[in-house]
Order: C-alpha cells, then structure tokens, then sequence
C-alpha cells in the first residue's frame, strides 16, 4: 500500500489560525481547496510553500507512514490514545527560523506537548509499516547523530522523542535575502492571530492517497482524558 497516515496537531476549524494560514499555504487541508496567497515582491510565494502546502498546515506528532494493518485499526488505537488524554493549553505560538525554513514555534516549554507527540509515536507504532531502504536514505542517515540514526533504525524518524521539535511549517529552506521579504510578510500574516491563546483538544488524522498526492484531514478526534 502507497498511502500513508499521520498523527498531526492542526488549529480547529474555528481557530481564526486554521483560515489564516490556511490562505498563506494556499491550501485548505480540512476540504482540499485551493486559496490565492498574496504575492510577495519579487518572490514567488506559491513556489516558496509548495511543499509545506503539499502536507497541510500542521505540526507533526506520528509522522506520515504507510499502514501495517487496517485504517480502522489504527483510527481505533488513535481513538483510544485521544480519549485518555486531557487537554492542555498551547503556549502562544511565534514566527521563527527553523534550519532555515520559517515556522511557527511555541514561545515557551510545554511538558504536555511533548509527552502529546511521544504518546503518538509509541501508541500508533504497531500499526506501522517498516520504513523502506528508499524511505530509510531520504532520510540521510549517514548524516545523522547517533541517536537520531537509531530512532530512525527503531521509528522510522530521526526526530522523535529529545530530538522532537514542535513546528508548523511556513516555507521552503529560505536564503537570508529570501527570508529577509518573507518573514516580515509571514508575521504580518500570522503574528497577531498565532499569539493568541489557545487549547490543543484534538488530534488529527491526516491522510495521504499516494505518492505526490496533498495530505488531507481524514478525522479530528477529541482528547477527552
């Protein structure tokens, strides 16, 4: 099977930051429509996003992987995992500088985020399928540290667990010349409504047809614990 699952946080349909940054993606992942972008000057900002868009606008917990079992199954373990876990306040979230790319990150720790994502690693893992020789080098492992290149051997994922990092990916790895234009455009986007406080009471389940086919959100399961 080419289609995968992944377990991501994404704002509900109500957050004005779903709409937002849905519009600066050009793609909402709850329908699959299309939505114009506002130009940048002498950038092409469809180009700038096309892989953050391809994946929706989203942070990863479970990262995308192709099904060991039934989807029923797997929705089934996500379902439990969400009703034994209570929902948490999200610190504000801010436009910054990930390797290069542009995201939103959260302003300041939050232990219940962390555990969030690590719960999803394990409790969907056994519905996982093992990760490809073509999956495994995508993922340059000869220039991983040794951690990550163990997790990539045992999850399929060098960032998972201490190497996890929340993000909610903006663009595509940008020059400073680039960045210089996009970062002022994505804050004037983004700032003011990603600021705002929030709750994570939902998880995601996104899902992705085949290879090359935009990522969709399948379900929002509530967290009920």
């Amino acid at each position: 099977m080419s289609a995968r699952l992944a377990l991501y946080w994404a704002p509900e349909v109500t957050d004005p930051l779903h709409a937002a940054a849905s519009r600066w993606l050009g793609r909402d992942a709850e329908t699959g429509a299309p939505l114009p972008q506002a130009p940048l000057p002498g950038l092409d900002i469809a180009e700038i996003t096309a892989d953050a868009r391809g994946y929706g606008f989203h942070a990863t917990l479970k990262p995308p992987f192709r099904l060991a079992t039934a989807y029923a199954a797997a929705r089934e373990a996500a379902k439990e995992l969400a009703a034994r876990t209570r929902p948490f306040a999200l610190p504000p979230l801010e436009v910054a500088e990930l390797d290069g790319f542009l995201a939103l990150r959260e302003s300041a720790p939050c232990p219940e985020l962390h555990a969030f994502a690590d719960d999803c690693v394990r409790g969907l893992e056994p519905h996982r399928a093992p990760a490809t020789e073509a999956e495994i080098a995508r993922r340059r492992p000869e220039r991983l540290p040794e951690r990550e290149r163990g997790y990539l051997a045992a999850w399929g994922y060098p960032h998972v667990f201490e190497s996890w990092r929340f993000h909610l990916t903006l663009s595509r790895r940008l020059t400073a010349e680039e960045a210089a234009i996009v970062r002022p455009a994505a804050e004037a986007a983004l700032a003011a409504i990603a600021a705002q406080p929030r709750f994570v009471r939902e998880l995601c389940l996104f899902t992705q047809a085949g290879p090359g086919a935009p990522f969709l959100i399948a379900e929002r399961l509530r967290l009920l614990g």
